[in-house]
Formats: C-alpha cells, sequence, structure tokens
C-alpha cells in the first residue's frame, strides 16, 4: 500500500492540492470488485485532515475485513457484516473514533458499524453513503461550513438567525443532491445542527465571547421566559462589567430545561446561599442543599454568585471577579468548568431549545435511531463555539456527560 500526496478533483473539493491515503491495485486484491470504487481508492483517494473521518489506520492496516478485524472465533457476526471492509473512523469532538467506517467492496456503499467486542452478533451497519466519491464530497461540504470556506465563504462575518437558515438550507441540498433525496441521518442532522453555530459573532460589543443577536433569547424562550436583573439584584462581589450588562441587558431563561434560575432575587454568593438553606433546612434529608456541609464549600466561594440549579444537586455560578461560570457539584464537593462566560452559557441554553425545536419539526428522526450521532453533532457544534469542555483539564463537563445520556433522553 502506499500513500501519497494528490490533487482532488474539483468536484470534490476546490481548495486544490489536499493530502490523501491511495491503494494499489495490489492493495485492493480482491476485496473491492466494485470498478469505481477501485478507480476512486487508487486515484484521488482518501483525505487524511477530513474533521469528520480519519482513515490514517490504511496506512499501518490496509484494508480488513470485519471477520478479520473482529476475529469472530464463534462465527456469530451477521453475514452482512462479515465482508465489510473497515476503512477508517468516525471521529467524536476531541478526536477519538465513535464509529468504524465500512466500505462493500462489491457495490462501493459506505456505512458505519460500532465494534462490540464479545457480542459481535449485536454489531449492524447504519448507512452513510452510496459511494465513497459521495462521502468525500459529503465532508468536504461539512467541513468547509465549520471553516466558513469554500462554498460557504460567504458566511464569514455573517451572523444571525438568516445566516443560520440559509446554510442549513445550502448544505441540506448538497447532502440531498448526492443521496437522491435521502441522506443518510448522520448528513441530516449535520444539515439542520451544525449551523446553529452561526447564530452569534465573536464578542467585539459585549466584551464576552460571543456577541449574540438582539432578542435571540426573547424569540427563542418567548419575552416572559427571559429574567433580565436590575442593579440592586447583584452582589457587592460581582464586579465583572460585561457579565453584569449582561444579565440586565440580555437576561438568561427562567427555564432553560437542563437549568433553572434563581428568580427568588435578588442572587446571592454560593455562602450565602448555603447558609440561608441551612438555617431554613436544617436537619432534613441530604438531598435537600441546607445539608450541604458549609466546610465543604469552595475557598473563594463568597465570589461565586449563584445563577440557579443543574439537575442532580449542581448549582451554576458564576465567578464575580472573572465571570467565568461553574458548576459546583455538591456530591462531589467539586467546582467544574461548564462554560466560558454568561454569553455562552445563553447559547448552550439556546442550542438546547432549538434542538428540540428541530427535531420536533422533523418528526423526532434525530432521535429514533441515532441518538450517538445527535449527540457527538451537538458537542461539537458546543465546542465550535465554547470549547470549555475540550480544553480543560476536567475529567467531567457537565453538557457534555448529559447530551450523551441516552437514556436520560436529553436531546
Amino acid at each position: 500500500m502506499s500513500t501519497t500526496d494528490t490533487v482532488v478533483t474539483d468536484a470534490v473539493n476546490t481548495t486544490g492540492t489536499a493530502a490523501a491515503i491511495t491503494l494499489t491495485e495490489d492493495d485492493l486484491g480482491p476485496f473491492v470488485t466494485h470498478a469505481s470504487t477501485r478507480r476512486w481508492l487508487t486515484g484521488p483517494g482518501l483525505p487524511c485532515d477530513s474533521g469528520l473521518f480519519s482513515f490514517t489506520r490504511l496506512r499501518g492496516e490496509g484494508l480488513r475485513t470485519v471477520a478479520g478485524a473482529t476475529g469472530d472465533p464463534d462465527g456469530k457476526l451477521s453475514e452482512e457484516l462479515r465482508d465489510q471492509l473497515v476503512i477508517g473512523g468516525l471521529l467524536g469532538p476531541g478526536g477519538p473514533e465513535t464509529e468504524s467506517v465500512l466500505l462493500d467492496g462489491a457495490t462501493g456503499e459506505v456505512s458505519t458499524t460500532h465494534f462490540l467486542p464479545g457480542r459481535p452478533d449485536l454489531m449492524d451497519r447504519r448507512p452513510l453513503a452510496p459511494s465513497l466519491p459521495t462521502l468525500v464530497r459529503f465532508a468536504a461540504a461539512t467541513d468547509e461550513l465549520a471553516g466558513l470556506r469554500g462554498q460557504f465563504a460567504s458566511y464569514a462575518g455573517r451572523w444571525g438567525t438568516k445566516a443560520v437558515a440559509e446554510a442549513s438550507r445550502q448544505l441540506l441540498a448538497v447532502f440531498e443532491e448526492g443521496a437522491d433525496g435521502e441522506p443518510a441521518p448522520l448528513w441530516r442532522m449535520a444539515a439542520l445542527i451544525r449551523p446553529l453555530a452561526l447564530v452569534a459573532g465573536p464578542g467585539t460589543v459585549s466584551g464576552l465571547a460571543l456577541d449574540l443577536p438582539f432578542r435571540l433569547l426573547d424569540q427563542e424562550f418567548g419575552r416572559r421566559g427571559v429574567i433580565r436583573f436590575e442593579e440592586f439584584d447583584f452582589p457587592a462581589t460581582l464586579t465583572h462589567e460585561p457579565t453584569r450588562r449582561f444579565l440586565r441587558e440580555t437576561g438568561l431563561p427562567e427555564d432553560g430545561f437542563l437549568f433553572r434560575l434563581d428568580t427568588d432575587l435578588p442572587l446571592r454568593t454560593l455562602t450565602e446561599y448555603h447558609d440561608e438553606c441551612h438555617d431554613e433546612c436544617q436537619g432534613e434529608d441530604r438531598g435537600v442543599p441546607g445539608a450541604f456541609p458549609a466546610g465543604r464549600l469552595p475557598a473563594h466561594a463568597d465570589r461565586l454568585v449563584r445563577l440557579g440549579h443543574l439537575v442532580e444537586d449542581n448549582s451554576l455560578v458564576v465567578d464575580g471577579a472573572t465571570g467565568a461560570v461553574l458548576n459546583w457539584s455538591e456530591p462531589d464537593g467539586v467546582l467544574y468548568p461548564l462554560n466560558t462566560d454568561v454569553s455562552t452559557l445563553a447559547f448552550t441554553l439556546w442550542l438546547l431549545h432549538r434542538e428540540r425545536a428541530v427535531d420536533a419539526e422533523a418528526g423526532h428522526a434525530l432521535t429514533s435511531e441515532t441518538y450517538d450521532q445527535l449527540a457527538m453533532t451537538m458537542i461539537q457544534v458546543l465546542t465550535s463555539v465554547d470549547p470549555t469542555g475540550a480544553t480543560t483539564d476536567a475529567d467531567w463537563h457537565y453538557w457534555t456527560e448529559l447530551f450523551q445520556d441516552e437514556a436520560g433522553g436529553v436531546l
């Protein structure tokens, strides 16, 4: 097998020269009998640098059948899977492969599967693309949207709900044209969810990470569903002026589904909150906030302002000096990074609410059989706007964990 630098055809990638992995005729051997697929693998090949897929395992391992990759000593693999060729992996947030990408050497069709060690009888295939050229084209279009280049270059500097709607229609048109109007669920959710990252631009006016469109939250949650604060609502330790201004002028949704705002104003520091709860709830169950030992509060709890509560005894707090948004886990007695600031917190709550609305409009097609792919897509969108969960040293991130909680059905 060989790896070379090749020029991807204009029909697939308008950016010109890109690194690609190609195979020789000998590498393909008897595994790939589909003529146009053989030409593609020995010609343009597969990209090395796709943001969605990794095909680098071909360099060291070459083509392998699923049966060969699993061993399948007891012959439990289905006949449908046995001779499928493992050519790469679908990448999750941060780079690890979440599913294996399979190629049908006889038809050229591409699918994915989860490898289940010890239970190959439970493995199945999910459709991905009718051919390798279509797969590469779809991946390139998705990467171009993420980088606002190529066919999506005109969106650079454009933000708001109109840009979201236009980019979504444009990306969906690419996928539908390449799949006879029926793109695989991964591509449909990519077209519906990934453009949501365009709703807010970099924070050049707000002094925060993002500039949200005027009344964005009002439009999503209703004017009565968004709470704005007055100056007298802020404790003295909330000195971060961009945060104060955002809470006054933009506000936060009272009920963000996985977050509920404290409406017993004024806002309190974490110390004040627990002191008051202790006085009111002393002696009750562990599940009552007041039963939490005050000695286990963070050392700087007097500058942490509690905005509201998350599920399972978690408080959402903002650092009054820096504006950082944190998750205070009472069961763990630990502060975890949550969002960069209140602007990205608001985006996260908007994203969650919008995804549920989009899924309802699509007849809940996004969550029917591909919940894990939807969770991956949502995490990638959130990470592209607020990389807190991917760039901190914490080994746990509230939003990431809840997005992936299929049993809890948060999406």
